[in-house]
């Protein structure tokens, strides 16, 4: 083993950017270090909702997109939109209704597909989660001003602009109204 491998296996907060060299090119050093910053908010995420909420990320998600969309979405419109496997969101699916949080119905036209929404109680539920995780991401950025929080998302937005131009077979989102504000 190299040196620098032992320095940085006895280092526990190590992540993928902070092995980046001087050598290595503006973009991969930008890139690594959006990918280390959401990886370790995400963890954050992750380790307060399973504590506070006993709920995993996956069934905040699934909630959240339930939640969007009161008429319901199918199974196959929650695999595509949290980009997992029709497994995933059916296993993820079977525990929410298992605990009163959501309800299948049959489609109206087509008996093989279903629509999942959230019951009273899951509706309730989520809005509890979501609040406190509103202010979960809040704190998370308050190292950053109001100024330079609209200047990165600017950035970001642009970014994502140019990387839909780059590769036109992106799947594209019709934008919300909060986004489009």
């Amino acid at each position: 083993m190299r040196s620098t491998e032992v320095t940085q296996h006895a280092i526990p907060d190590q992540d993928l950017e902070s092995r980046v060299i001087d050598d290595h090119h503006q973009a991969i050093k930008l890139w690594l270090r959006m990918l280390a910053c959401t990886t370790r908010i995400e963890s954050v995420v992750r380790n307060r909702l399973r504590s506070e909420f006993t709920t995993t990320l996956p069934r905040f998600d699934l909630l959240s997109q339930l939640e969007r969309e009161p008429d319901g979405l199918t199974m196959g419109e929650l695999s595509q939109r949290l980009m997992v496997t029709g497994g995933n969101v059916t296993g993820v699916t079977d525990q929410l209704e298992a605990e009163g949080l959501v309800k299948r119905t049959p489609h109206p036209h087509d008996r093989r597909v279903s629509s999942v929404q959230l019951t009273p109680a899951g509706k309730r539920q989520f809005r509890r989660m979501a609040a406190v995780h509103e202010q979960w991401v809040i704190e998370l950025f308050a190292g950053w001003s109001a100024q330079e929080k609209s200047q990165v998302y600017a950035l970001l937005a642009g970014l994502k602009k140019h990387l839909g131009d780059v590769d036109p077979a992106l799947p594209k989102r019709n934008k919300s109204k909060k986004e489009t504000a």
